[in-house]
């Protein structure tokens, strides 16, 4: 039998700030949603754009750090698989739901220009370890967005400048 694949790539906005719970045995889960801008020509020859959201689950450490450094309208690209869930509302009526469960979240961002270039990065290989090399400030800091140190010449270095 040929093996199966369940991976998906998506990048986009998040439409809002993430929201972190916990289960009842102490596992971090992390809720947000990405919007995704598209655009082609029609037939008419006129440039047609739409937009598709997107539900994603981010566990343990990684769900943890998604919800420290990401806020509503940041840049993230998420890699992880389809998963769907079915169940029976109370009015009787069956009830389902794709959402991506992530296994890596890359911060397209900066500190907090919500359209610059990467400058942090976090995965994780399964769904309980994930580790940050992270330039970026938590969204609960108030400091200067862009962080700077000097060189020799005590020029600032702007790390979004930084390729990775």
């Amino acid at each position: 039998m040929a093996k199966s694949v369940n991976q998906v790539f998506l990048m986009g906005n998040l439409t809002r700030d993430p929201e972190l719970r916990s289960t009842q045995s102490g596992t971090s889960v992390c809720s947000f949603a990405i919007a995704i801008n598209r655009s082609w020509t029609g037939s008419d020859g006129q440039t047609q754009e739409d937009v598709d959201f997107f539900d994603i689950v981010a566990w343990g450490k990684l769900g943890e750090l998604v919800d420290q450094y990401m806020s509503k309208g940041r840049r993230v690209m998420v890699q992880g698989r389809l998963s769907t869930s079915s169940w029976e509302a109370k009015d009787g009526s069956k009830r389902s739901r794709v959402e991506v469960v992530a296994q890596d979240v890359t911060f397209l961002d900066g500190a907090s220009d919500s359209g610059g270039s990467g400058s942090s990065r976090s995965d994780s290989s399964n769904s309980d370890s994930s580790s940050s090399d992270s330039n970026t400030k938590p969204k609960q800091s108030n400091k200067d967005s862009k962080s700077k140190s000097s060189d020799s010449d005590n020029k600032p270095v702007d790390l979004s400048d930084i390729p990775f």
